[in-house]
C-alpha cells in the first residue's frame, strides 16, 4: 500500500526557498522574482540575451544569494549546467517558474507570412526550452519533496488567438504537457499552468499599450492585465493552492467568456 500525504498542508513558506525563473529578467519573470523574493525566496534569475538585466535585477532583490543564469532554451546543455551551478551555489531548488517565450505578431490568415523558421523557432523557444528546463530541474526539485512547477502558458491556448497561430499551438502544447508532467512528477512537485490574456509587457513586438487597452475593454471586467497581476497569481499557485497540480488557471478578466 502506498503512503498517503497528511491534508492541511497549509500555506507554503517561501522563506529560505529557492526559486529558478526562466526569462526572469524582464517582463511577467521580472515581477515575479520581486514578489517571490520578497516572501522570502533565494532567486534565480534566468536569461537569454539579457545578461546585464538579469545581474541589475539579482542586485536589487531583497534578501541574499540570488544569482543571475544563463538560460538560453534552444541550448539543453547550457539549462543543465545551469541547474548543476543551482546545486554547487544554492543547495536546492523548490520552485520553478517557466516563463521564457518568444513571438513575433502574424496575421492568422496569412498563412505565407508564418514561415518555417519562426514555427521551429516558437517550438524550440517555448515547447522544447520548458521541457528540457524542467528535466533538467527535476531531480533538485523532487530532493526536497514538495517542488512546485509553474509553465507561463496563455488564453491563446484554448482560444486559438493571439499573436500567431504557433504561438497558440505552442502554448496548448505546454498545457498538454503540463498535464502529462503533473501525472510523472507527483508527488514531489506539482505543475500548474499560469494562462493570462495579453499581459501589458513588451513581450510581443510592436504591440502598443493602446492595443492592449483595447484587447482588455473588450473582456468582462474591463481592466488590463499587468505583469505583477500574473506574478500575483504564480504566488497564488505555488503558496495557496497546495492541492492544485495539472490544471490550468486563467488570468484574462473573463476575456474567454
Amino acid at each position: 500500500m502506498s503512503d498517503v500525504r497528511a491534508g492541511n498542508l497549509g500555506e507554503y513558506a517561501l522563506a529560505g526557498k529557492v526559486a529558478v525563473i526562466a526569462g526572469g529578467s524582464n517582463g511577467i519573470g521580472a515581477a515575479t522574482a520581486r514578489r517571490l523574493a520578497a516572501a522570502g525566496a533565494i532567486l534565480g534569475i534566468g536569461y537569454n540575451t539579457g545578461a546585464e538585466r538579469a545581474a541589475a535585477l539579482a542586485a536589487e532583490l531583497p534578501g541574499r544569494g540570488h544569482l543571475a543564469l544563463r538560460m538560453p532554451m534552444e541550448d539543453s546543455a547550457a539549462l543543465r549546467a545551469a541547474a548543476a551551478e543551482v546545486e554547487a551555489r544554492l543547495g536546492r531548488c523548490d520552485v520553478l517558474v517557466n516563463s521564457a517565450a518568444t513571438t513575433r505578431a502574424v496575421p492568422h490568415a496569412d498563412l505565407e507570412a508564418l514561415d518555417d523558421a519562426l514555427i521551429d523557432r516558437v517550438l524550440v523557444t517555448n515547447v522544447r526550452g520548458p521541457f528540457a528546463t524542467v528535466r533538467a530541474f527535476a531531480p533538485l526539485l523532487k530532493r526536497g519533496g514538495d517542488g512546485v512547477i509553474v509553465n507561463i502558458s496563455s488564453l491563446a491556448a484554448i482560444t486559438g488567438t493571439g499573436s500567431s497561430i504557433i504561438y497558440g499551438a505552442s502554448k496548448a502544447a505546454l498545457d498538454t504537457m503540463g498535464l502529462s508532467l503533473a501525472r510523472v512528477l507527483a508527488p514531489e512537485i506539482r505543475v500548474v499552468s499560469i494562462s493570462p490574456s495579453a499581459v501589458a509587457t513588451d513581450f510581443v513586438p510592436g504591440r502598443s499599450r493602446a492595443a492592449v487597452e483595447k484587447a482588455a475593454g473588450a473582456s468582462p471586467l474591463r481592466t488590463v492585465t499587468e505583469a505583477d497581476d500574473v506574478a500575483l497569481a504564480i504566488m497564488a499557485a505555488v503558496t495557496h493552492l497546495r492541492l492544485t497540480t495539472g490544471s490550468v488557471i486563467l488570468v484574462d478578466g473573463g476575456k474567454h467568456l
